[in-house]
């Protein structure tokens, strides 16, 4: 770390002589100092280039509230969108530690801080929800951005008062789900129902009643996109799952697979595949993989080896 002002005394190789720190090094010129950049006045030679911003937080003249440039981004997976303190414990801010009178302070403010953090009942059960919606994203192996929009629908739900008489637990799970049909990610409902706290027909309740209160832009399920987990649960070789894949395509474009369960047309166009490539599975075992019944998958087989004729030509 440098001691000194730089060029305050160095070495002119011209006249082997010292410069002030107030000449240019290359045409003694006048230095000038200007938001921490010294530049020469006259050649533009940069002398020193450690320019600090000194203008303070940034505003935003076009909105109504006054955000500042300070702390976290704003987030809906909070109920406070991020903006809740925490008091500490044993050392300040500086790391230094504290004397016992002080923490004992700190507790008594942190016990009133604990119980004054929701402002209401509905404040309180958007917390619960929020934390309820992390936990099924994290088990899901969802992203960031897929929590972040669960948590935005599940607070509209609320807001549009469909909570009332209903299960927090259903409808964090539901808007879950709803976010997985919305963009299109392959989260079964039985998927989703495994890992909620509360069963399966209460998660397929709030999720109807979210899909006509709210109207969900949810697009129809391809059968394609359930092939790739479908096949590596069942060890199929890569050859077999892409024939697979191609028989869910050509339904899909024939308007077969339209209506009915994309997971199970995917179990039935991945046992047709099987039985083509001579690989032996388990019925019992897909059917298991695609959170359907084995009578699914068989009439989806079945539909599958009687049409797909009609579907080549």
């Amino acid at each position: 770390m440098a001691t000194r002002e730089p060029y305050q005394q160095t070495f002119d190789e011209q006249t082997d002589g010292s410069i002030s720190a107030d000449d240019c090094p290359e045409c003694d010129g006048r230095l000038r100092t200007d938001g921490g950049e010294t530049c020469c006045t006259d050649c533009g030679l940069v002398v020193e280039a450690c320019r600090v911003d000194r203008r303070g937080p940034r505003t935003f003249d076009e909105d109504d509230t006054d955000r500042r440039r300070t702390g976290a981004p704003l987030t809906e997976a909070r109920h406070d969108r991020g903006l809740s303190t925490k008091i500490g414990y044993a050392t300040d801010g500086n790391g230094n530690q504290l004397s016992g009178r002080k923490q004992r302070q700190l507790a008594r403010l942190r016990r009133e801080h604990t119980r004054a953090k929701w402002q209401s009942k509905a404040e309180r059960n958007l917390a619960h929800g929020c934390t309820e919606i992390a936990r099924i994203v994290g088990a899901l192996g969802l992203d960031h951005d897929d929590r972040e929009q669960a948590s935005s629908l599940f607070r509209s739900a609320q807001q549009a008062d469909l909570l009332r008489g209903r299960s927090i637990e259903a409808f964090a799970a539901a808007t879950v789900y709803a976010v997985c049909r919305c963009t299109e990610a392959t989260r079964t409902l039985g998927e989703v129902a495994s890992v909620a706290q509360c069963a399966r027909r209460k998660v397929t309740n709030a999720y109807d009643v979210l899909n006509d209160d709210l109207g969900l832009p949810a697009p129809p399920q391809r059968p394609r996109s359930f092939i790739p987990a479908l096949a590596s649960a069942m060890g199929v070789p890569a050859e077999t799952e892409s024939h697979a894949r191609a028989l869910t395509e050509r339904a899909w474009a024939a308007s077969e697979s339209l209506g009915t369960h994309p997971a199970g047309f995917a179990a039935g166009a991945l046992a047709v595949a099987c039985r083509d490539h001579g690989v032996d599975i388990v019925q019992l075992d897909l059917a298991g993989a695609a959170d359907v019944s084995p009578v699914t998958v068989r009439t989806h087989r079945d539909t599958i080896e009687a049409d797909r004729d009609g579907w080549e030509r």
